[in-house]
């Protein structure tokens, strides 16, 4: 079977059981704050297992797109050494919401894998939790044992410890034992000589689990304690790439169909061969699977970038890259040429991947090179330290900087020093990024207690289109603390005003106050697993009564102003650019918005202004909001409702229209486009290949904007003492030019007398023409070294060390002929890094020149006379 055919039988034979067949959810999360990316089939279906929504149905199947790249569950390094790690990996899964249990679980499993696929009976072996003795002090599945022991033979059902056969989707949350099913795919002499089941969760690559059956029955508590769940689910996961080895009858991953079209291209691609070198191969394995994961997290709507998420995606991309420069010897872009036949592979299964293939290409295309730039200039840097090198071991503070500061992984670092016969100090290397990794968890650690439920089974509802204000209950509370916030209290009331931050809109802020008029200040509102969560720094008194629930009205209106101005400005830029346009991130703020979009260049000066000017004509028409609630997805993008990649809708949604701008927006407008007052662009420019961002303001920013703008105007009038300001800038311009043309000139003429007069002043000292010399001009350290270089000149056998003072600093210049150089054995740098420390500071170069700064000019005079102790 093909891999599509694969897919496919699964999804059938699951409909055939009554579940609803699901399309994958983005990988990129939006409300779950444990986690960057999907991980896992189940993490989609969170709220669900948390009691917070309602499925669409009670039975669900799916193939989810899951990313391990980071947390605890992280397969990045191993990715590319076996054959059975990936990033980026599909989960096939079947889910039950307090429906069936283990006893069907467990049938249709069997009955899929040995009916349908048809995989021999005889080569799989499943896993039943044997119970702990821990506090948990939990019991052996026997339930799951019987179940397996009715279908195959007892000696095949094998005992699991905790750590294999008890799943925990984190520290807090619904989970249960499991019952994994392993299958052994090696040759009939390798099974003669050792027994399948020793095996098993051994990491032995032909003998790998395929499909985890979770039976979802307790609840772990912040306090780690347990407690059983009001309703039992099934959670099940199987690995797609792994069940396509097994049926396609290969002996890893990468020899599927999944993979063997990408493995092909780069081959073709880079005229190395797969299969002959192990060096090689593992690069062609890493290229083939990083592709998918950096591809498939583009089309859901996250680029490469410096922070967070983005940060993770430029790893993997760049790990890649990597792998190709230094093992396929690429040293120009090749990944985004993958592209293709991925979507090719994999588009009709995952349609983003075509509608965004443009935009992957761009921005792959475009990380490569800035990387491989880093990658140049990280080994002009690495050239340099292993020159100035005082022993055979580099500094590991060097390595971590080469790393921190320019990009250059400290793997490809190890790799060249040890080609050159260096080491570097891992310990120190270790330590700064310790330092550095503590650093960003300062700000994250999250400790959070319990929620304590004051009222069971209450419904939230969140009433903020209609109402700012309403009277509530908090129906369950709990402490959080972080080391950047320190203690805060989460709310969640039965229904609430506030609107909570999403698609791209900040949370609302307001304040919770009681009978009495003792105030609570609501600081921030989100959406956690779909509860709205409010903020706040402390509890309010009596937890049991009513609360009025306060809307700040003011900083909602200034956002729901900036939320309009972006679907206006989408509109405008559609209009002006083209319909190639689409939207790739917002930000909206009270003061300010942010909106990201696909187009090729830099808007120019025109386009900026008509997209000014067609958003400011539909805030003059005072358009009507036309909001629509709870229309079928499919009816309003039939509609025209313009919807956003990397966005998990449900089967209805909201529609905005403003005019002929219409797109589904959960988020908060204005009634009329006419209460905006006025839209201004304040900045456009690019974060990525193919991605250009505006920031833009509206309403009383903009009145602040003219207003501060106005008077600097009147106060550079005044200052040039002129009625027509622009006029005298001009003339100043002008002025300035000349004068200095002229200082330029005034410089040139002191700089030849400068050197004429000390070339007068070399010494003859064992055939070498030497100066040593104090300038007393403040020249700059571009002067001196025009100062060394033509004093250098003066012979072909010349060595010349000038040193001044400029702005409190001291600087040194060496030159030394490269006749020199190559006969006498001096070298540049090596004598500015010794002179530097006399001087307090440190510097650097190649042989025949270099320089260096430092804050001691006490010690210029040494330095002086410590160069000529080199001839």
């Amino acid at each position: 079977m093909t891999s599509q055919e694969i897919r496919t039988k699964f999804l059938e034979f699951f409909k055939s059981k009554s579940h609803l067949i699901v399309p994958s959810a983005p990988m990129v999360t939006k409300d779950d704050p444990t986690l960057m990316f999907v991980n896992s089939g189940m993490a989609p279906f969170k709220e669900y297992f948390l009691g917070n929504s309602e499925p669409k149905s009670n039975r669900i199947a799916d193939t989810q797109k899951c990313l391990r790249v980071s947390g605890k569950h992280n397969d990045l390094e191993e990715v590319g050494y076996d054959t059975y790690h990936h990033t980026l990996f599909e989960m096939l899964g079947n889910w039950s919401f307090g429906d069936y249990f283990k006893k069907e679980a467990i049938a249709w499993a069997w009955e899929l894998l040995t009916e349908v696929y048809g995989i021999d009976k005889d080569i799989l072996y499943v896993t039943v939790f044997e119970g702990s003795d821990d506090a948990d002090n939990l019991p052996m599945d026997q339930e799951a044992y019987d179940l397996w022991k009715a279908i195959i033979p007892e000696d095949r059902i094998l005992m699991g410890n905790k750590n294999d056969n008890f799943w925990e989707m984190g520290d807090q949350g619904p989970c249960g034992p499991c019952s994994e099913i392993h299958v052994d795919i090696r040759s009939e002499e390798e099974k003669a000589k050792v027994d399948g089941k020793d095996l098993v969760n051994m990491d032995h690559p032909q003998v790998v689990e395929i499909w985890n059956l979770v039976f979802m029955q307790y609840n772990r508590k912040a306090d780690k304690s347990l407690e059983n769940l009001p309703n039992k689910h099934i959670d099940t996961g199987m690995g797609f790439e792994r069940l396509c080895m097994v049926l396609q009858g290969v002996k890893s991953n990468y020899d599927t169909d999944v993979f063997t079209p990408l493995i092909r291209e780069i081959e073709a691609i880079t005229n190395k061969d797969y299969g002959n070198d192990e060096k090689v191969d593992v690069a062609i394995r890493v290229i083939a699977d990083h592709v998918r994961a950096v591809a498939f997290s583009i089309a859901d709507g996250q680029l490469p970038s410096s922070t967070t998420r983005g940060y993770v995606i430029r790893r993997i991309l760049r790990r890649a890259v990597r792998y190709g420069f230094t093992f396929l010897d690429k040293k120009d872009p090749f990944i985004y040429r993958l592209v293709d036949i991925l979507t090719k592979k994999m588009g009709k299964a995952f349609p983003e991947l075509k509608t965004q293939k443009q935009l992957i290409e761009n921005v792959i295309k475009e990380e490569e090179q800035s990387f491989l730039r880093k990658l140049d200039q990280g080994l002009i840097l690495l050239n340099r330290i292993i020159e100035n090198a005082s022993s055979k071991e580099i500094s590991g503070a060097k390595v971590f900087e080469l790393k921190d500061t320019y990009g250059f992984p400290e793997d490809l670092t190890e790799l060249i020093l040890r080609e050159q016969g260096y080491t570097y100090n891992k310990a120190q290397f270790d330590q700064k990024l310790k330092e550095q990794q503590g650093r960003g968890r300062e700000a994250s650690e999250l400790i959070s207690d319990d929620w304590t439920v004051l009222i069971e089974d209450e419904e939230q509802e969140f009433i903020g289109y209609d109402s700012l204000e309403a009277e509530v209950k908090i129906v369950r509370y709990r402490k959080v603390t972080t080391k950047k916030d320190g203690e805060m209290y989460q709310l969640v009331f039965n229904l609430t005003p506030f609107y909570a931050e999403g698609g791209g809109q900040v949370g609302d802020k307001g304040y919770l106050q009681d009978v009495n008029g003792d105030v609570v200040y609501i600081l921030d509102t989100k959406k956690e697993n779909n509860v709205i969560i409010h903020f706040t720094k402390n509890l309010p008194e009596n937890l049991e009564d009513r609360f009025q629930a306060v809307v700040d009205e003011k900083q909602r209106f200034r956002t729901e102003c900036n939320h309009t101005a972006t679907h206006l400005l989408h509109q405008a830029l559609r209009e002006v650019l083209g319909t190639h346009v689409e939207q790739k991130g917002s930000a909206v703020h009270s003061k300010h918005l942010r909106f990201d979009f696909s187009h090729f260049s830099k808007l120019t000066t025109e386009e900026l202004r008509d997209v000014e000017d067609f958003v400011n004509a539909r805030i003059d028409g005072k358009l009507p909001l036309e909001e629509k609630r709870s229309v079928p997805k499919d009816q309003a993008i039939a509609d025209g409702a313009i919807s956003l990649f990397g966005e998990k809708y449900g089967d209805t949604v909201r529609t905005i229209r403003f005019g002929q701008s219409i797109e589904l927006c959960g988020g908060t407008h204005v009634n009329n486009t006419g209460d905006i007052w006025h839209f201004k662009i304040v900045s456009e420019g690019a974060v990525a290949a193919g991605i250009r961002r505006i920031e833009a303001i509206t309403y009383d920013a903009v009145k602040d904007f003219y207003f501060e703008n106005n008077r600097a105007y009147f106060e550079i009038r005044d200052l040039l003492k002129t009625k027509d300001p622009l006029k005298a800038i001009e003339k100043l311009k002008d002025e300035n030019l000349t004068l200095k043309s002229q200082l330029s000139r005034m410089e040139n003429e002191l700089l030849r007398h400068c050197v004429n007069f000390y070339s007068n002043r070399f010494e003859h000292i064992d055939g070498v023409m030497f100066l040593a010399q104090k300038i007393s001009s403040t020249y700059n350290m571009l002067k001196l070294k025009d100062i060394a270089y033509r004093l250098g000149e003066v012979s072909s056998n010349t060595f010349v060390v000038v040193a001044n003072q400029n702005n409190g600093k001291v600087q040194i210049a060496c030159f030394v002929s490269k006749y020199i150089v190559e006969n006498n054995n001096l070298n540049a740098g090596k004598i500015i890094k010794e002179l530097s420390s006399l001087i307090g500071g440190n510097g650097g170069g190649h042989a025949t020149y270099a320089m260096a700064s430092g804050k001691n000019p006490d010690g210029i005079d040494e330095a002086l006379d410590q160069a000529k102790a080199y001839i």
